[in-house]
This record gives C-alpha cells, sequence and structure tokens, in this order.
C-alpha cells in the first residue's frame, strides 16, 4: 500500500525486485491513481481497511505479508490489530502508528491540510492522511505478526517511529537505508525488497 498522494507505480521497482518468488499485489487506494473518488466523508479509516480486505477477498487470499509506506504502513497496522488473521507478516516502509498527543495530531492534520490545498485532489479526500484518534499508537502491543521495518536515514520523522516499533512490535530486522529519505522504497527499491526478503524468505 503505498502512501498519501502517490500510487501503486511507486511499488514498481520492488514488484520487479520480488515477484519471481512473492504474489505481488499493488492497490491504489481511494481517490489515488486509478482508483476514483469516493467523495466526501468516504475515505476513514475504516472505508480504506474494508477495501483492502476487498481486495484479498476477490483473489481468494487468506492472508498476507502486508507491506505499505507511509499511509499505507500506518494501514497496514490496523489491519493487522483489527483483523489478524489476514495478516502475515507487516513490511513497514518509512510508516509511523500514528499519534497519541492531541496536539501533536493537529499538527499533522494541519500540514495534510495544507498540502491539499495546494494540489488538485478529489474533494474531501484529504481526510484518508488525517489522524481522528490513537487507536493504532495505542493498540500496537496486540500486533503478533512479524516485522520487517525499513526507512531512509534522513527520514528523522519516521526514525523516530522506527524506535516505537521496536518498543512495541515483533521487529525481526530494522534497515536504515543510508542517504535515504522517505520516498526509501521508490528511490532504493532493491535494498527495500532486500530487506523484506531477509525476513519473509
Amino acid at each position: 500500500m503505498h502512501g498519501w498522494l502517490n500510487d501503486a507505480t511507486v511499488w514498481n521497482g520492488i514488484i520487479d525486485e520480488l515477484e519471481a518468488d512473492f504474489r505481488c499485489i499493488a492497490v491504489d487506494l481511494r481517490g489515488h491513481g486509478q482508483s476514483g473518488a469516493a467523495g466526501v466523508g468516504n475515505y476513514g479509516r475504516e472505508l480504506v481497511l474494508d477495501d483492502l480486505r476487498n481486495v484479498l477477498d476477490e483473489r481468494d487470499i487468506a492472508q498476507a505479508i502486508v507491506v505499505g509506506h507511509s499511509l499505507g504502513g500506518y494501514l497496514a497496522l490496523a489491519l493487522a490489530i483489527e483483523d489478524p488473521a489476514r495478516v502475515s507478516g507487516l513490511g513497514l516502509v518509512a510508516a509511523g502508528p500514528g499519534f497519541r498527543n492531541p496536539e501533536t495530531r493537529e499538527q499533522w492534520n494541519d500540514s495534510v491540510r495544507a498540502t491539499a490545498a495546494d494540489r488538485e485532489i478529489p474533494e474531501g479526500m484529504e481526510a484518508i492522511s488525517m489522524h481522528v484518534d490513537a487507536m493504532v499508537m495505542d493498540r500496537l502491543g496486540e500486533v503478533a505478526a512479524p516485522a520487517c521495518v525499513v526507512v531512509g536515514a534522513r527520514d528523522k520523522r519516521f526514525l523516530a517511529s522506527a524506535d516505537v516499533f521496536d518498543k512495541y512490535l515483533d521487529v525481526k530486522e530494522r534497515h536504515i537505508i543510508d542517504e535515504m529519505g522517505h520516498m526509501v522504497h521508490v528511490k532504493a527499491p532493491a535494498d527495500v525488497a532486500s530487506a523484506l526478503r531477509s525476513v519473509f524468505g
């Protein structure tokens, strides 16, 4: 799963590296890429998680290693919390668990609104990247799936998130990719694919 304002094509390089050994499915989240606009009020976390469940159901996939970048990683964690039987492993690429502090959460939401104001995006779509609670952060300890954490060495915000994951998740390996920022999966796909393969085979 990709991050906000990206689309499924950001995974092309990694899929090229992994598809000989894994069945790889990249999705366009609501309002992104080839997925149409859902309409104002239809970008909430539960609706997006239902989309992901439908993708798995349509392909008769009972359980999957779920890999997500940024927003996609947050959604992967949410799925692992709410539907643990679906998730056999987590690939968290420059991802975070959200915010427990309401002020910090609102600062994030303000930054999302500001970015959305400068973009031509479907009306209301910014809500997919906004946080309304601390559900994921508060329930991280419930996640049983083994995790591979990958982050760019220059991605300061998400380096801090990696420390949180080490504390609460079953992190099998943490990979910090030198010289890389937030789009580490695009800029260094071979390194990210290697990290995922080292944990998940």
